[in-house]
């Protein structure tokens, strides 16, 4: 069964978002990352670049502020850790309004068959 943290909000593509003081790290789920089995390569976004939520991997719309080097050199991270040290950016959040219609956890689990 995946592992389903309850502080996060979930996109229905598999994406995970964790948003304090207007910023958002984003990574894709436990879920995902069993279903794409070894991950060997992660494309992250340029810095600065402006995603919209349902963008690759975003969940919600912003500016990418950081992206997460470590797993650009260790993608085996986003199998290892996909909630902590797997994360793949942070976004600075461009319309907060957008958070309501994310997953929670109940809902999350419930669409992928977990609950």
């Amino acid at each position: 069964m995946a592992n389903i943290p309850s502080d996060l909000k979930y996109a229905k593509s598999h994406e995970w978002v964790r948003v304090a003081d207007g910023i958002g790290v984003v990574g894709i789920t436990d879920h995902a990352q069993h279903e794409l089995t070894d991950v060997v390569f992660v494309e992250l976004p340029v810095v600065g670049k402006i995603v919209r939520a349902g963008d690759a991997y975003s969940p919600v719309s912003g500016e990418i502020i950081e992206v997460n080097p470590v797993v650009a050199t260790d993608p085996a991270l986003v199998n290892k850790d996909p909630h902590g040290s797997g994360w793949l950016f942070k976004v600075k959040l461009s319309n907060a309004a957008e958070l309501p219609s994310l997953l929670t956890p109940a809902q999350y689990a419930a669409q992928i068959g977990g609950a």
